[in-house]
């Protein structure tokens, strides 16, 4: 087992320096019930790394997203579903690692959602245990930035394509985004945009890039016009 370990640390790009940490948060309670090797199984690490994940993404969320709580409560639980997280563990290849009892194995266990969400959050209590917040934070932002942003993508919506559309039907109205500061180091700039109608601010928006800020602003003048979400 010690050479697999070598090659799932390699996959998590962690070094574990008790080993046996990891060996356990691959051990599923039907492997552990039939008395081979360890006695304890993943369990008790997949009710930590629960805790962790759900501390860590929601750190992330509110430094780098500057969405109102309801969309950021939305965003974390995408974030860390059975759906994400068995998505996490294939890209690991935790499935090939996994210690599973005889009955489990035969009956395609080491493919379940629900068995490789488990593990993930098993591994992530692992690498918290051994090496720390720091640690797992690292280890788990491979996973989180990458789906959270194509999350956005999925459920992204063009706020300023629809403004303008509601715009255009009364031509003689004016829609005009205007900067009105900028602030941060370059590398964390954050923009502020003004959305005026015939001269009149009708929505304000912060973001990371002008354009992010302009969505914003449509956004909120959306919402004052009366249109939902």
């Amino acid at each position: 087992m010690s050479g697999q370990l070598d090659v799932l640390m390699d996959r998590l790009g962690y070094r574990f320096k008790d080993p046996a940490l990891l060996q356990k948060a691959l051990t599923h309670s039907s492997y552990a019930n039939e008395g081979r090797g360890s006695k304890e199984s993943n369990e008790r690490l997949e009710f930590l790394g629960d805790s962790v994940l759900g501390f860590v993404t929601a750190g992330y969320l509110f430094h780098k997203d500057r969405g109102p709580e309801g969309e950021l409560t939305k965003l974390r639980a995408a974030l860390v579903c059975e759906k994400a997280l068995h998505s996490y563990s294939l890209q690991l290849g935790l499935g090939d690692f996994l210690l599973l009892g005889r009955g489990e194995r035969n009956t395609g266990g080491a493919e379940r959602p629900s068995i490789l969400a488990d593990a993930f959050e098993a591994v992530t209590a692992a690498i918290y245990l051994d090496g720390g917040l720091e640690a797992a934070r690292t280890f788990l932002m491979r996973f989180l930035e990458k789906e959270a942003s194509a999350h956005r993508k999925r459920h992204f919506k063009d706020y300023k394509t629809t403004l303008q559309e509601i715009i255009q039907q009364n031509p003689e109205e004016a829609l005009e985004y205007v900067l009105t500061g900028e602030s941060g180091p370059d590398h964390d700039k954050q923009f502020q945009v003004e959305v005026h109608l015939n001269s009149n601010v009708i929505g304000t928006g912060k973001g990371r890039s002008k354009k992010e800020a302009e969505q914003v602003a449509a956004k909120e003048a959306l919402a004052l016009m009366g249109y939902g979400r």
